[in-house]
């Protein structure tokens, strides 16, 4: 599995955050900061979107470094991805991610083999 693939079976190289990073991309930044900040009712601004992957070393989003309890999880039961975890099809903290993203669970799925 390629290392750019989130815990949860997203694909971080599709991320906008992850190609504003990779491309230094401001205005990428800032469109990406202000659709987040609307959905999330957060203050997010440019500055804060800057991510390499949730799974490389290197800047994360704060959400995806220490927010996000998909990431959380599996850095404490110490698995690659969700697709690793034997809970993976009733897990509760994945679930609303791959309910909603078949290609996410299809990322996961490919990574137990």
């Amino acid at each position: 599995m390629k290392n750019r693939i989130a815990h949860c079976g997203l694909d971080c190289e599709k991320c906008d955050a992850y190609l504003a990073t990779i491309h230094d991309d401001q205005a990428l930044r800032e469109k990406t900061a202000k659709l987040w900040a609307e959905l999330n009712n957060a203050p997010i601004l440019p500055e804060h979107i800057n991510c390499q992957g949730c799974r490389v070393d290197g800047v994360k989003t704060v959400f995806c470094d220490s927010l996000c309890s998909i990431r959380q999880c599996a850095l404490k039961k110490g698995v690659t991805t969700c697709g690793d975890c034997p809970e993976l099809e009733i897990c509760p903290t994945v679930g609303t991610v791959i309910s909603n993203n078949a290609e996410a669970l299809e990322n996961l799925r490919v990574g137990e083999n």
